[in-house]
């Protein structure tokens, strides 16, 4: 007896569908991401993360693939066979002409993400509005360790190895006080190579009582603290801040991400209508909506072979993952988010 195994496609993991019809004004987009590495945030290979959204109806993004197909020989839709091909920098520059106005991405520098973290756990209180315009008041802070600490070399890895290490650890009834002490270690040797006043005062901040007590709330699953290492959830906040405008709510279509998952999500809804996460009367400025209802109407992820929005989306955020990386915006500018995490000095 011969058994044949044909592949078998799994249901798309995470996703938060809207449960009934969403009325009023509503944008659907469709996102990707590109340069995702685990929690693996010092991999020097991937040191950017590029969440991009475009707002293409699926017809438009099929003549769009169509268009670069015929016109530029290519066979493969996902970013990296893309730019790779000997024509990726002319079909990157068409695909961006393309997308004028209807694309929109946030970068993420994962260095500079991991010094946002460190002061969204240990110096504020931990939200899902952390690292997004809801919290612009804790990016000074951030800003000023991160510029300060990147002169300190090897105090500088070893104080954000530590800190990977300090918030990645296994769940335990108490944190491992070897890995605490690793931490502080750290902090003290940077605090040593003369940061300056501004960057000092961040780590002079970082106590022992309060970093055991975020990570005993880590241990034992409080839910209301945002995975330490997941830059994702920061980044389809901001995404959907901006397609909101404060006047509509969002309709997501997102390639499958296991850390999208239907618990997160709703904390994300609920910041995004104001009532978690206490944003200031400024940031509801910035694109809370008025009248508790939530700027995120729902997430529903798909498997990116089945939907050209994504496939576009997918070469979106690999074009300017590559572009940040070397450092060449260019034609990419109108494109990058004003609020994305990294030093805007750069």
């Amino acid at each position: 007896m011969v058994c044949v195994v044909t592949a078998r496609r799994l249901p798309p993991q995470g996703g938060l569908p809207p449960m009934g019809a969403v009325g009023g004004a509503v944008v659907e987009i469709a996102c990707d991401e590109s340069g995702f590495s685990g929690t693996n945030l010092l991999d020097s290979a991937t040191p950017v993360f590029t969440h991009a959204s475009v707002d293409l109806r699926p017809d438009e993004a099929v003549e769009l693939i169509r268009e670069l197909r015929s016109g530029f020989s290519l066979s493969e839709f996902k970013s990296g066979q893309f730019l790779r091909g000997p024509q990726a920098r002319a079909a990157s520059g068409w695909l961006l002409a393309a997308l004028s106005g209807r694309g929109h991405v946030l970068v993420v520098d994962k260095e500079y993400f991991l010094v946002t973290r460190i002061v969204d756990l240990f110096l504020a209180e931990p939200s899902y509005a952390a690292g997004t315009r809801l919290t612009r008041d804790h990016r000074p802070a951030a800003l000023s360790l991160y510029r300060a600490g990147r002169a300190g070399g090897r105090d500088w890895a070893a104080f954000l190895a530590a800190f990977v290490e300090l918030v990645r650890a296994k769940r335990r009834h108490q944190p491992d006080r070897s890995v605490v002490e690793r931490f502080f270690r750290a902090r003290d040797s940077l605090a040593g190579a003369g940061l300056g006043a501004e960057a000092e005062a961040v780590l002079d901040g970082l106590s022992r009582t309060q970093v055991r007590a975020v990570l005993t709330r880590l241990a034992h699953d409080d839910r209301s603290i945002p995975p330490p290492l997941e830059p994702l959830l920061p980044a389809l906040a901001e995404t959907v801040l901006f397609w909101s405008g404060g006047q509509r709510q969002v309709m997501v279509i997102h390639d499958e991400q296991s850390a999208l998952t239907a618990s997160r999500l709703r904390r994300l809804q609920q910041v995004l209508t104001g009532t978690a996460g206490s944003p200031t009367a400024d940031a509801r400025e910035d694109g809370a909506p008025p009248g508790g209802v939530s700027l995120l109407a729902g997430l529903v992820t798909v498997d990116s072979r089945d939907d050209p929005r994504v496939q576009v989306a997918d070469l979106l955020a690999g074009v300017a993952r590559r572009s940040s990386s070397i450092g060449d915006a260019g034609l990419l500018q109108p494109f990058l988010s004003p609020t994305s995490l990294r030093d805007p000095g750069r």
